[in-house]
């Protein structure tokens, strides 16, 4: 019989072992990782803007200010990360290297949380008022390379561990010889949208783990050991990983995408006087430039952007003696058409900016929920930083219902297997989030007037007769919107990017949360230093007098334009 390749991979040592990596056996290790990781991020973040405020005794806006920093920068590096995966090092080496700067820093903190020499000194005072001292230089010190060793961890994980996990599924045993049929395409397309359902789902559970116990170690036994078990954990996230890596499909890299597309860009501003051909049969090809980046085919030509087809326009002195072309002067078609994918999807993708920058007034939540009772019984009462919980399982929720009931119900109306598109479950949960700032706004409303009833206006540090849990709805309905608009932001980026750029495609979810963390810091800074100048500090430590209210309702108003933004680049999307 002549030797084919077949699906069952009975023809060779070479097809066998190709046959034993990747596929849904990966997923214990991957997702094991992502569990452990999210555990420690979550255990350290929750609450850390109450080791800010009563360890280091941080004015309320500087402290939030110093987490929304944080936030962008670990944001912002998941794009060296991306270049670094996808130009030389590889997802799975990007993973490791990255997990281990991450457990410096997380160790950073550890011996900052031990070690009393450096912190400032206990004081009974409020935290931030003249009475207290001041963190130093030293201690700051340690603080920020702490923290830039986990910005630096987290640029490595998060543009590659959820496109690591879908490399396993796009390159399973039998892809390559299956005929491409629309029934193969949508089956892919169903693995890989429960694999992000999934992902997400493990990602919560993990965070509501973090939420209930480490919380409570950090708030009633100490930060040692609340810095400490996320710190285990993390060491946990790198062995599993690394457990798994015989059975991983590990694609070889492509080269720097963004230098790529820098040359795509080049070549077609040099020849921006030339005439586009009308036959595009004439743009430059080349299979075996492009062998290591269309590994699943080569892009075909489209008809949109099409000034950029300049860049594959073949000119006298574009192509060496040799055969080699000077990528600076000529682009193939598959170059500059990952180039056109990048460009189409930005719109879409820069409405995600303002999903970071609500989730970013979380510290204010907290500060809130210090103020409230927060008792469920005489003797035990819920960490502030807990309250997040509900917000998890919400989205934990949301997400079951989504594939157990609305995706159903949604497919005998619209026939998709989806049930609904990634535009518009996007869409839906920009809505929902409206209402969840909305919800806040209002809870805080009533918190101050409470506060104002009772008496305690100039009493920062008192307890507000009001139960913690009118927090409960604007964290749940946060929490629903959060299931529809991140999941369907990363799938929207994940199924839009070409295949060579899957990691560049999670740098950009990131960046978009980069963003809307950064611009979240211009908005307190700008608001605090208009309101303060006007007498009326809307952000101030003693919060009983600030109105965080107006703040929540400012951002209701942003969230609702960049709704209708949302809406319109929906509307022209191709």
């Amino acid at each position: 019989m002549a030797t084919t390749t077949t699906a069952d991979g009975r023809n060779g040592e070479g097809e066998q072992k190709r046959k034993e990596k990747g596929g849904f056996k990966t997923m214990p290790f991957i997702l094991g990782n992502d569990i452990c990781d999210k555990f420690a991020s979550t255990g350290f973040g929750a609450n850390f803007i109450t080791y800010l405020t009563v360890q280091l005794h941080m004015p309320m806006v500087e402290a939030s200010n110093l987490l929304t920093n944080f936030g962008g920068t670990s944001s912002l590096t998941p794009i060296l990360g991306a270049i670094a995966a996808d130009s030389f090092a590889g997802r799975f080496w990007t993973i490791i290297v990255g997990s281990v700067f991450y457990q410096l820093g997380m160790l950073g903190l550890l011996v900052s949380a031990l070690l009393p020499s450096l912190r400032p000194s206990p004081c009974s005072a409020p935290p931030s008022g003249p009475g207290c001292q001041r963190a130093s230089g030293l201690q700051l010190t340690v603080l920020y390379l702490s923290l830039l060793c986990k910005s630096v961890g987290t640029g490595g994980l998060r543009p590659c561990v959820v496109m690591f996990g879908t490399d396993q599924f796009d390159h399973e045993p039998g892809a390559e010889q299956q005929q491409v049929t629309a029934e193969a395409a949508e089956a892919a397309a169903e693995r890989k949208r429960l694999y992000f359902n999934l992902y997400f789902f493990a990602g919560g559970v993990a965070s509501m783990l973090a939420l209930t116990g480490v919380v409570y170690i950090q708030d009633h036994v100490g930060w040692g050991w609340g810095f400490g078990i996320p710190a285990i954990a993390m060491f946990v996230s790198i062995v599993v990983f690394l457990i798994g890596y015989p059975l991983y499909v590990r694609l070889k890299p492509g080269g720097s995408p963004f230098t790529r597309l820098a040359q795509v860009a080049a070549a077609a501003y040099k020849k921006r006087n030339v005439a586009v051909p009308e036959d595009t049969g004439m743009l430059y090809q080349d299979k075996e430039l492009d062998v290591l980046i269309s590994t699943n085919g080569r892009l075909l030509h489209t008809n949109q952007l099409t000034f950029l087809d300049r860049a594959a326009i073949v000119m006298p002195g574009d192509i060496s003696a040799s055969g080699q072309p000077d990528l600076w002067r000529l682009s193939t078609v598959h170059r500059v058409e990952e180039l056109k994918s990048i460009v189409r999807l930005l719109p879409i993708w820069s409405a995600g900016i303002m999903l970071a920058t609500v989730e970013a007034h979380g510290p204010f939540t907290i500060l809130q929920a210090r103020s409230m009772d927060r008792h469920i019984t005489r003797r035990f009462e819920i960490p502030a930083a807990t309250m997040s919980i509900f917000g998890t399982m919400a989205f934990l929720v949301s997400l079951a219902l989504y594939d157990r009931s609305f995706v159903p119900l949604a497919r005998r109306v619209t026939g998709l297997q989806s049930g609904i598109t990634y535009f518009q479950r996007m869409g839906i949960g920009l809505a929902i989030h409206i209402l969840g700032v909305a919800t806040a706004a209002l809870v805080e409303t009533k918190r101050r007037h409470a506060a104002a009833d009772h008496g305690l206006v100039d009493k920062p540090t008192a307890v507000v007769p009001l139960s913690v849990f009118w927090l409960v709805p604007q964290f749940a309905v946060n929490g629903v919107a959060g299931a529809f608009s991140s999941v369907a932001h990363m799938e929207f980026l994940y199924d839009q990017s070409p295949e060579s750029m899957r990691s560049t495609a999670a740098a950009l979810f990131c960046l978009s949360s980069s963003i809307g963390h950064y611009l979240s810091t211009v908005l307190v800074t700008v608001v605090q230093r208009t309101t303060r100048a006007h007498g009326n500090d809307w952000l101030q430590d003693n919060i009983n007098r600030g109105r965080i209210d107006n703040y929540y309702w400012l951002v209701t108003c942003l969230m609702v334009l960049n709704l209708g933004y949302y809406l319109i680049c929906f509307q022209s999307t191709p």
